[in-house]
């Protein structure tokens, strides 16, 4: 039979326990794989991480309990120990010690309760229902940040270029279509954007791209709106969601490139929607020189939007995670990097990438992370040093 101690000792082995198995649980849905074979690992992995302890602590009620019967489980408890109380204490306080890029000049925001603003609960009678409804659920709240952004060769002629950014939509029903409209009239009320750009994820039914164009109609830019498709928009026949947004003025870009000019300076658009949607573009096409703003789905692309030279990149995907405890941020992030890009604003040079967390998910639970719209206004590096 476990002793007390024991049972404390278990308790503190249990987080390396658990960051070993979550490790691949992110990395799996990082990959361009099926749904059953998706909820099948996750349905593996969470066994084993809360599954597997309790039966340690079940049998080891049935008679003696040695810690190291075989060299396998001493290995497996001194990585646990390992990860549990050196990795993810260092981890933890390199996130807290982490200061703001160079180029955020500066991040604004406010945070609608955008279900309170309406005459009905936006959340038809299901079973996700109770869990819009419960404590702390930020599902139904949004925020609205507005960041200035300086990326190093932004031309002069772009100072002052706004971008609105949404992503992950995810419609599904669940929250209903007077959610979604009373977003977009605090989006109209932002102002018209030089550019739209929405990267992906915009329904979770094959049904719902129907939606579409009653809830985007309104919104308006001076130069282009953009788009590309996520990977759960890949598990749908895709072409009436890009016939829709087409049909709503955008430019579907998806695993393309575009190239327009905008106050008198060239700009190439270039549109990742890998690994779900492939063939990737290929950048080496296009004349070199040009700014590049780039719309992926996942900020797992980062990788390739540096190699291409991309100063700009746009992503969503991670949701920052949904679920966030304070002090140690998220658990599950669907990348293969883990929880280094779940949202915000990060400079890896030459790229400037925005992580937006999206404006719903299919699970409607989110834990001190708010749904986002990202309001962007571009500001060259020389302007900003002389307003300083």
């Amino acid at each position: 039979m476990m002793t007390v101690s024991q049972i404390a000792l278990a308790a503190l082995l249990w987080p390396g326990h658990a960051v070993i198995w979550t490790v691949p649980l992110n990395w799996a849905y990082a990959q361009p794989w099926p749904k059953p074979l998706l909820r099948t690992i996750r349905a593996i992995c969470g066994l084993i991480i809360v599954g597997l302890p309790l039966a340690f602590v079940a049998l080891a009620q049935s008679g003696p309990w040695e810690w190291m019967q075989t060299p396998w489980q001493a290995c497996y408890l001194f990585a646990c120990a390992l990860l549990a109380w050196m990795v993810l204490p260092i981890i933890t306080v390199r996130r807290w010690l982490r200061k703001p890029v160079a180029p955020l000049i500066a991040e604004r925001s406010i945070i609608r309760n955008i279900a309170a603003e309406l005459p009905e609960f936006p959340v038809p009678p299901s079973k996700a229902r109770w869990l819009t409804k419960l404590p702390g659920n930020d599902a139904l709240r949004v925020e609205f940040s507005e960041l200035t952004l300086a990326p190093p060769r932004l031309p002069a002629a772009w100072d002052g270029l706004t971008i609105l950014h949404l992503s992950d939509l995810h419609l599904i029903g669940t929250p209903t279509q007077a959610y979604f409209q009373k977003v977009m009239e605090h989006v109209q009320t932002l102002g018209t954007p030089d550019l739209l750009v929405i990267t992906g994820d915009l329904v979770d039914t094959p049904t719902h791209h129907r939606w579409l164009i009653r809830l985007l109609h309104p919104l308006r830019w001076n130069y282009g709106a953009f788009a590309i498709l996520g990977n759960h928009d890949w598990l749908f026949d895709d072409r009436p969601i890009r016939r829709r947004l087409q049909r709503l003025g955008m430019h579907v870009i998806g695993n393309g490139m575009h190239e327009m000019t905008v106050r008198g300076e060239p700009l190439q658009i270039l549109g990742n929607e890998g690994p779900w949607f492939v063939p990737v573009p290929d950048p080496a096409k296009l004349p070199h020189g040009p700014f590049r703003l780039l719309l992926s789905h996942t900020p797992d692309n980062l990788p390739w939007a540096k190699s291409h030279h991309v100063d700009l990149m746009l992503s969503g995907h991670n949701h920052g995670g949904q679920i966030r405890i304070p002090g140690f941020g998220p658990i599950f992030v669907p990348s293969r990097f883990g929880r280094r890009y779940d949202m915000g604003t990060f400079f890896e040079p030459p790229t400037l990438m925005h992580v937006n967390r999206g404006l719903s998910g299919k699970t409607p639970l989110r834990l001190f992370c708010p749904p986002q719209v990202s309001w962007i206004t571009l500001r060259t590096p020389a302007a900003e040093g002389t307003a300083s």
